[in-house]
């Protein structure tokens, strides 16, 4: 994965052209709001402090690529990165989510990140570990041996038999000879299809707890398993595998034995505060629509945005991990804003959110583009689909204006999302042939703008059917 630390600005650009096309303003925003947090960190202290993050707002209708813009951004930044939805944290009645539960997913996210680092770094050590695991157990040392086995696996340094001589040296490195034979085989394979018998940890070996909870109370059933797992140990338990499966497992051990949790909370806790990112989607469902309307949803959605205030402002946030401040995480909002608008947020917040960027609505020429450009194009999609049941299947170019051409026909004539229009379009086109490939006798199908209408005429002409078809 690329590290941000190494993304210019127009680096990011061009990451993110490889997936989603047009929208230039607010690409250009995220991209300098990334290249950002690597410029704070550079500045020195104690002005550094006083650098806080400019928030982002994107604004546009559904289906234009704000949250694709995030989900992007999330594979680049290296940076603990969560995406979550404002209309989680409420519901008429005030039932929704705590605010501050967002942070704690955060932190829980980036000490996951770190262990999974950490754990990269010593898989050498903890693959020669487990490689001398699996020779203690496919060789056992003699009964004289210094170096037998211990109950949990370990090496124990006391004479199983006091009364046997101890083997001279010459001895020893006799066993060391086959030790060695035995592990040149075991990495060559030839020992993959025996079956040893390995001693591993219980996963679970505490009692499940599931507490019904209100908001605000969502943390305790973590919590309770955490403190459970303290009070019962993981027990050992006995497994017959085959060589390779043992071999994986006993590594898969060695590696959370030799991570260091406390180094690695230390800087997942860093790096939450440093470097996180929290995209807010649908913000625009906790605006006040300018008036009107009942009062009870109304208070119920100001009440998140002043819950939501102190976090984007900065707050310290308690976590199982520690205590965390929120002053320079990065946060980014987006919202179609069909029914208000930002300026209905209440003013601190709209304060806390110091860059407007507009997402265009996207036309004929740009839906070209989509089923054809990105990386993870629709049609690449279908086509690699096709081929897995020996089909080849060819999209002539009028049939790809065809597509797009309904497409934006569909939008405008009933519901306008945008993008994901492509989707049910392209569906409904192939129908057939996703329900025939198995059985096909040709292995070519070529998909014409003549195919494309047959598919889709009665269903275009038909207003009332393309609102549930399509």
């Amino acid at each position: 994965m690329i590290s941000d630390q190494s993304f210019t600005p127009k680096e990011t650009l061009a990451e993110l052209d490889k997936y989603i096309v047009g929208q230039a303003a607010a690409k250009r925003s995220v991209a300098i709001a990334l290249r950002n947090r690597w410029r704070r960190r550079h500045v020195p202290m104690p002005l550094r402090e006083e650098i806080a993050p400019k928030n982002i707002i994107m604004i546009g209708p559904t289906g234009v690529g704000k949250t694709e813009i995030a989900r992007r951004l999330a594979t680049l930044a290296q940076s603990p990165f969560i995406k979550v939805e404002a209309s989680k944290y409420t519901e008429v009645g005030y039932v929704g989510r705590d605010v501050e539960s967002m942070v704690r997913d955060l932190v829980d996210l980036a000490v996951n990140m770190v262990k999974e680092e950490e754990k990269t770094r010593i898989e050498g050590v903890a693959a020669a570990n487990a490689e001398d695991r699996m020779l203690d157990l496919l060789l056992p040392p003699g009964p004289g041996s210094l170096a037998t086995m211990g109950p949990d696996g370990g090496h124990s340094f006391t004479i199983q038999n006091p009364d046997l001589p101890i083997k001279k040296e010459k001895d020893l490195s006799g066993d060391n000879t086959t030790r060695e034979k035995f592990r040149k085989m075991l990495r060559e394979g030839k020992l993959d299809d025996r079956e040893i018998e390995v001693f591993l940890s219980e996963s679970k070996s505490m009692p499940m707890v599931e507490i019904m909870t209100t908001s605000g109370m969502e943390d305790m059933q973590a919590n309770l398993q955490d403190a459970f797992s303290k009070i019962f140990p993981r027990k050992k338990k006995k497994c017959k595998m085959k060589v390779p499966e043992a071999m994986a497992a006993t590594k898969k051990e060695e590696m959370e034995k030799l991570v260091d949790m406390d180094k690695v909370i230390k800087e997942a806790l860093r790096r939450t505060e440093e470097s996180g990112i929290i995209f807010l989607d649908e913000i625009d469902k906790i605006a006040s629509r300018g008036g009107g309307g009942s009062h009870g949803p109304e208070v119920s959605r100001e009440g998140v945005q002043r819950d939501l205030l102190p976090i984007v402002e900065g707050a310290t946030v308690t976590t199982k991990h520690g205590m965390v401040k929120t002053d320079h995480i990065l946060f980014i909002a987006s919202g179609a804003f069909h029914m208000s608008k930002p300026s209905d947020l209440i003013p601190e917040l709209q304060g806390r959110f110091p860059i407007r960027v507009e997402l265009q609505s996207l036309g004929k020429e740009e839906f070209i583009r989509i089923l054809t450009e990105p990386e993870n194009a629709l049609i690449k999609q279908y086509v690699a689909l096709m081929q897995t049941e020996g089909v080849e299947l060819i999209f002539e170019d009028d049939a790809i204006e065809e597509i797009a051409a309904i497409a934006v026909e569909v939008n405008e004539t009933t519901e306008e999302i945008g993008a994901r229009r492509l989707h049910t379009v392209m569906e409904r086109v192939l129908d057939s042939l996703s329900f025939d490939a198995s059985e096909l006798a040709v292995t070519r199908f070529v998909v014409t703008a003549e195919y494309v209408r047959k598919q889709l005429s009665d269903i275009v002409k038909d207003q009332d059917l393309s609102r549930f078809i399509l």
